[in-house]
C-alpha cells in the first residue's frame, strides 16, 4: 500500500526532500546512467508527489513525481521527474503513480492540458493514460524521448 502526498516545495521537510533527491538521483543519475543537472530550477516552485510505503517498520519512498504550474517550463501544466524506486517496481506503482499525479495535477490546476517528455519506449504506457504524442523522437542525455500532451 502506498500513501499518497502532494506537497508543494516549501511544505516538504528536510527529510522527505532528501528522500527524493537520492531517490532521483538513484534512478535518474546511477541506473540509467546519465550525467545531466537534476538540480534544475524548477524544484522550488512546483508541486510534488511523494508515494510512501513501509519496508521493515521504515517509512520509504516509492513514487515521486513533479508538477510544474502551466507557464513555468511549457505553456501547459508539466509532470516530470516521474520514478518508482527499486523495491516498489513491477506491483502497479508506476499505475497508481501517474494516476494520483495526473488527478493531483487536474485538482491543483483545473481545466489545464498537461505535458511530459517521456522516454520513447514508455510511450503505450503514457497513451493508456490519454497522452498522445505531440513530437519526433529526440536524444535527451543519451535516452530517446517524445513530447505528449493530455
Amino acid at each position: 500500500m502506498i500513501n499518497w502526498e502532494w506537497r508543494h516545495f516549501d511544505e516538504l521537510s528536510g527529510a522527505d526532500l532528501y528522500a527524493v533527491m537520492a531517490s532521483r538521483q538513484d534512478v535518474f543519475i546511477l541506473e540509467q546512467a546519465c550525467l545531466y543537472p537534476d538540480l534544475d530550477g524548477y524544484d522550488q516552485g512546483a508541486h510534488h508527489l511523494l508515494g510512501w510505503h513501509t519496508v521493515d517498520g521504515a517509512r520509504v519512498l516509492a513514487a515521486y513525481l513533479r508538477c510544474i504550474a502551466p507557464g513555468v517550463k511549457f505553456d501547459e501544466m508539466s509532470l516530470g521527474r516521474v520514478l518508482t524506486t527499486k523495491g516498489a517496481r513491477s506491483g502497479g506503482s508506476g499505475r497508481a503513480l501517474m494516476a494520483e499525479g495526473i488527478a493531483c495535477a487536474e485538482r491543483q490546476y483545473p481545466g489545464q492540458r498537461i505535458r511530459i517528455g517521456a522516454q520513447q519506449h514508455l510511450e503505450p504506457f503514457y497513451a493508456s493514460f490519454g497522452f498522445a504524442t505531440v513530437s519526433e523522437p529526440y536524444d535527451e542525455d543519451g535516452i530517446m524521448h517524445i513530447d505528449m500532451l493530455r
